[in-house]
């Protein structure tokens, strides 16, 4: 009972150059508040208003925020890449505390604010009959394209057909980004009722 009232969870996720992950993570959840995602630009006022509202409301709060999210605001080492050879991100989640604690600490709104970082642990769930099933047939055409010749393709499950896909379509539509002025985005809006900041954005542009 420590956290609440007040509390509020940090969840950073895996999406690098998209909001795939956080945006349908936050859907099946149910009890996301704030979703953060690459492909959308930022207002962090708004967003902590947002929070700041959902919590007189609620009594708690839940943010799903990428790793990629928020670069150009975040500090970090500039060049430094991985083991991976890819860029390592600034650390947008802790920095995402501090900045969320500093903004209720001006409200005199006292807040628990809890970070926490799954990291590979959301890949790690068992397999269930379908995980199982479309790993077989995976498997079964990849050998299919072997014997048949075929080189340079990925095997993937494309309108519920197998079919080999290849690998330069693949590159050339990679990394791939969440639409956002598609639907599940829009899903996303309406599930954690930041769809009303955007109203309220498209009001006051309407008055003045």
């Amino acid at each position: 009972m420590g956290n609440y009232p007040n509390g509020i969870g940090i969840v950073k996720l895996m999406g690098r150059h998209s909001g795939f992950i956080a945006s349908h993570s936050a859907l099946s959840s149910g009890d996301v508040d704030l979703v953060i995602v690459p492909e959308v630009k930022v207002d962090l006022p708004l967003c902590f208003a947002h929070l700041h509202k959902r919590l007189l409301e609620k009594g708690h709060a839940v943010v799903v925020v990428s790793e990629g999210s928020l670069g150009e605001m975040v500090e970090g080492e500039e060049g430094e890449v991985d083991q991976s050879g890819n860029k390592v991100l600034p650390p947008v989640g802790v920095w995402l505390q501090k900045k969320m604690k500093s903004y209720f600490e001006e409200q005199s709104l006292p807040t628990t604010i809890k970070y926490i970082d799954p990291s590979y642990i959301i890949r790690s769930c068992p397999a269930n009959s379908a995980d199982s099933m479309y790993c077989a047939m995976l498997g079964q055409n990849a050998v299919h394209g072997a014997l048949a010749g075929f080189s340079a393709v990925s095997v993937g499950l494309v309108n519920n057909r197998m079919v080999f896909i290849p690998m330069a379509l693949i590159d050339q539509h990679s990394p791939r980004h969440m639409n956002p002025n598609g639907r599940t985005w829009e899903r996303v809006l309406v599930s954690t009722s930041q769809v009303r900041t955007i109203f309220l954005l498209l009001k006051l542009f309407v008055i003045f």
